[in-house]
Order: C-alpha cells, then structure tokens, then sequence
C-alpha cells in the first residue's frame, strides 16, 4: 500500500499505529469527536453508545458477501470489530482502518494485531493513494464529519463499493436531533436525510442504492463506476 506524499507518516512503535503527521485536522468539533471517543474505548464494544453501530455490521457484511474484495479501508474504525468480522469472514485479505482516536486504535491494535494496518488520522484527508481500494466502509461515523462533501471517492479502485451505514430518522425527529447536536459536546454533526446523502454521493458516485433500517438507521451501498 502506497501513501500521498502530501503527509507525513510516522510509525508509533509502542502501537504498531501510523500516525499521521502534518496535518491539521483537530478543528474543535473533530477534538470533541476525539474526547468523547476516547472516553468510550473501553467498552465500546458493549456499552450502549455503540450499540447502534453494532447493529449495523451484519447488514454492512451481508452487503461485501460474494464482491471481488482484495483490500478494504473501513473509515472511523474505532475497536476494529468490524474488520475483525471482515477478516474471520475471508471477505478481504488487506484490511485498514484510519480513526480519530487513539484508545479506540489501542483497542483495535490489540484485536487484530498485524492482520490490519491502523491509521491514526481524518477520514476527511485520507493519506493514501488514488485507486488503493476495492471497497471502503463508514460505520456509524458519517454524522461526525463536519465535510462530509470531501469523503474522497478517488481512493476506490475502478468499480469500487463505498458502504455507509449511519444514523436516519423521519424529518421531525431528525429536526430536533439536528439542533440538540448544534449544542453538543460529542463531536456530532448532522443526521442526513435520505435526498441530502443521495445528493452528496452523486457527485463521485454513479449508482447509489439507500435503504432505512426501521426509524433509527441506514444504509448506503454505492459503486465507484
């Protein structure tokens, strides 16, 4: 796997993790996103605030099934336990996962160990070159991205699947959720409706398939043509 030569890469010996130097990606929303993730690492994986994102793997899965995936960058990989289900399902042989918080890549170091490289970084200035990827997954991280417009599809190879599975509600909850997170101190952004998603992916994306998951999810499959 090649990197943009625009970063700075250095390797955190002490983890295993690469992290991403010289960029300035810790505005004051992406540092509240970092805090609040690091507070919940350890134990993410069972506590309630990851339980919508858990949720989400079995449909995410069920959507890279029967696809011709050498390599996959999930997006906000925070513990690593949906490239771990990635890994354990042969669905990929080169997994990488770049993720705003060091606990959460401590976590995921731990689980994985050198089946994938961590990336200590933005999934908004992702340090890699074009083309570098069969697929890519965001999992409950998209509502944090404070551009989601510049989610570059440029590091999806030719006939790519980009796989977003994120929070959706109906337009009056979605209103209230919108302006409580305004005043949050999470790191959260926004929940998108189902036009504005369609929308910002069809710029880059030429076949786009949205589905909602009872009133509290979604899920966007969407081919890099």
């Amino acid at each position: 796997m090649k990197f943009n030569e625009f970063y700075s890469l250095t390797i955190v010996h002490s983890r295993d993790i690469i992290l991403v130097k010289g960029v300035d990606y810790m505005n004051i929303t992406k540092q509240k996103s970092q805090k609040t993730f690091d507070k919940q690492a350890a134990d993410y994986d069972t506590n309630i605030q990851g339980e919508h994102a858990r949720k989400l793997y079995k449909p995410i899965i069920e959507n890279l099934k029967n696809k011709n995936i050498h390599s996959i960058l999930d997006l906000g990989c925070g513990t690593g336990a949906l490239l771990k289900e990635i890994k354990e399902l042969n669905i990929a042989e080169q997994l990488f996962g770049i993720d705003i918080s060091p606990n959460m890549l401590e976590i995921a170091k731990n689980k994985l160990g050198n089946d994938a490289t961590l990336i200590l970084g933005d999934s908004e200035r992702l340090p890699f070159e074009d083309s570098s990827f069969d697929a890519i997954v965001c999992n409950d991280s998209f509502h944090h991205y404070p551009q989601p417009d510049i989610v570059e599809s440029r590091c999806l190879k030719q006939n790519g699947v980009f796989i977003i599975g994120d929070c959706w509600q109906p337009i009056g909850a979605r209103q209230i959720m919108n302006y409580y997170m305004k005043h949050s101190n999470s790191g959260d952004v926004k929940i998108y409706s189902k036009k504005e998603m369609l929308l910002l992916l069809s710029k880059d994306f030429h076949e786009i398939e949205w589905k909602s998951f009872g009133t509290r999810s979604c899920l966007i499959i969407a081919y890099n043509n």
